[in-house]
C-alpha cells in the first residue's frame, strides 16, 4: 500500500471516494488540488492536513490566500499548480482524477518525476496515449486504472502467463438512462433526464458522457492505450445492473469477470493498494439479491459519440484528441442549454471529416488539436 498521496481533483465524486479510502487506512495526504470548491477544500484541508493545496481557478485561489495561511497550508494558484503537485519531491502514488484534458500535463510530469500515477483521468491516454505510455516505458513507473472497467480488466490480467493467451475485452457499459432510445427520441432529451444516471453518482460531464456513450467511447481507447490492444480486440457490451465492471476472454474462449457492487472506492482502493487486497468501504455483493444479469449490443449508429469514438481510434494519431475537444465543448454548451441533446453526437462526429491530422505527435500538436477542435464546435452555432 502507497503510504503517501497526492490527490489531483480531491472535491469531486473520485477525490471525495478516495479521501474515504484514505481515511480507511490513514493513508498520508501530501497535496490536494481543486478548481474552486473551496468550501469543501477547506474541509478536507482541516481533516487531512496537506501541507500543498492548488486551486486552478485563479478568482477561487486569490480569494482563499488568508483561509490557506491560516490552516497552514503552502497554496498554488493556477492551472500549472497541478504540474507542481504532480513533481513535488516526495514518495507518493499521484492520483489523478481531474476532468478532461486538463489532466494530461499533470499526468506526464507526475510519470517523468517517477511517481506512480493510479488514474481516473481517462483523458490522459485519450488525447496523449502515445506519449503517456511512451513515459511509462522510459521511466520504468506503474500506470494503475482507477475506471472500474479498466480495473476489472486489470485485475483479471493478473495471471501473466494468462494475460499473454488474451482473445479480447468485454467492456461493459450501462447504457445509460437513453438505453434503447432512437433517434427521435434522442432529439427532445432534455438536461434534466441526461444527468439522471441509472447506477452511478458522477459529477455532471461524465454524467453526460455516459448518457451520449462517449464515456464508453473514451473507455475503448483507454483500453487500447492501457492494454497495449487493437480496437477491435475490445468489444463493448450493454450489462445494465453494472454488477460484472468488465470481463476478459482467452484464446480458448475461458472467460474470467470482475463483479461487485457500483461503488468507485472499490477501484479507488485497489490502485492505492496494489497489488494487496485490504477490507474496503463497499458493500459486500449479495448474489442473492440480484434478479437478472442482462446483456445487449450497444448502438454507434443512434448514440454517435460512441461512433466518433471508435473510428477515431480506428483512424489513430491525433484523431482521439480531436474528438474528445470537440465533446469537452459540446458537452460543455448543452450544460449552458446552447445546444440540444441530439447535437453533441453530431458535432462530435463531424469533426473527423473535419481534419485531416498529420502523423505528429507532440505535447504541443495535442494541444493545438484540441484548441482547433473546439473552434469547430462554436463554428457551429454560427
Amino acid at each position: 500500500m502507497y503510504k503517501n498521496i497526492i490527490l489531483l481533483g480531491s472535491t469531486g465524486s473520485i477525490g471525495t471516494q478516495t479521501l474515504d479510502v484514505c481515511r480507511k487506512h490513514n493513508i498520508n495526504v501530501v497535496a490536494l488540488s481543486a478548481n474552486s470548491n473551496t468550501t469543501l477544500l477547506r474541509q478536507q484541508i482541516a481533516e487531512f492536513q496537506p501541507e500543498y493545496v492548488c486551486l486552478t481557478n485563479e478568482e477561487a485561489g486569490n480569494n482563499f490566500k488568508a483561509q490557506a495561511e491560516e490552516l497552514g497550508v503552502k497554496l498554488i494558484i493556477g492551472k500549472q499548480g497541478l504540474v507542481q503537485l504532480a513533481q513535488l519531491d516526495c514518495d507518493a502514488v499521484v492520483l489523478n482524477a481531474v476532468v478532461g484534458i486538463a489532466g494530461l500535463e499533470a499526468t506526464l510530469a507526475a510519470i517523468n518525476s517517477g511517481k506512480d500515477v493510479a488514474l481516473a483521468n481517462k483523458e490522459s491516454l485519450v488525447t496523449g496515449g502515445k506519449l503517456v505510455m511512451d513515459a511509462v516505458k522510459r521511466n520504468g513507473v506503474k500506470l494503475l486504472p482507477v475506471d472500474s472497467e479498466h480495473s476489472a480488466i486489470f485485475q483479471c490480467l493478473q495471471d501473466p502467463y494468462s494475460a499473454k493467451k488474451l482473445n479480447k475485452i468485454i467492456l461493459t457499459a450501462s447504457g445509460g438512462p437513453f438505453f434503447g432510445y432512437t433517434k427521435e427520441q434522442l432529439e427532445t432529451v432534455t438536461k434534466a433526464q441526461a444527468l439522471k444516471h441509472p447506477n452511478w453518482s458522477m459529477g455532471s460531464k461524465i454524467t453526460i458522457d455516459s448518457a451520449t456513450l462517449m464515456n464508453k467511447g473514451l473507455e475503448l481507447i483507454e483500453a487500447v492505450w492501457l492494454f497495449d490492444l487493437k480496437p477491435e480486440d475490445v468489444q463493448i457490451v450493454v450489462h445494465r445492473q453494472s454488477i460484472i465492471h468488465s470481463a476478459v476472454q482467452f484464446v480458448d474462449n475461458s472467460v474470467i469477470a470482475q463483479m461487485g457492487v457500483p461503488d468507485m472506492r472499490l477501484p479507488i482502493q485497489y490502485a492505492i493498494t496494489y497489488p494487496d487486497r485490504f477490507e474496503c468501504p463497499v458493500d459486500s455483493l449479495d448474489f442473492f439479491a440480484m434478479k437478472d444479469l442482462t446483456f445487449a449490443p450497444a448502438d454507434p449508429d443512434t448514440f454517435l459519440c460512441l461512433k466518433a469514438a471508435v473510428e477515431a481510434i480506428g483512424k489513430g494519431g491525433l484523431y482521439p484528441c480531436a474528438v474528445n475537444g470537440a465533446n469537452e465543448r459540446a458537452v460543455q454548451l448543452f450544460l449552458e442549454d446552447k445546444i440540444a441533446f441530439a447535437d453533441i453526437g453530431r458535432i462530435v462526429y463531424k469533426v473527423l471529416s473535419h481534419f485531416n491530422f498529420s502523423s505528429e505527435y507532440t505535447l504541443e500538436e495535442v494541444f493545438r488539436t484540441d484548441k482547433e477542435a473546439r473552434a469547430f464546435v462554436d463554428a457551429q452555432l454560427l
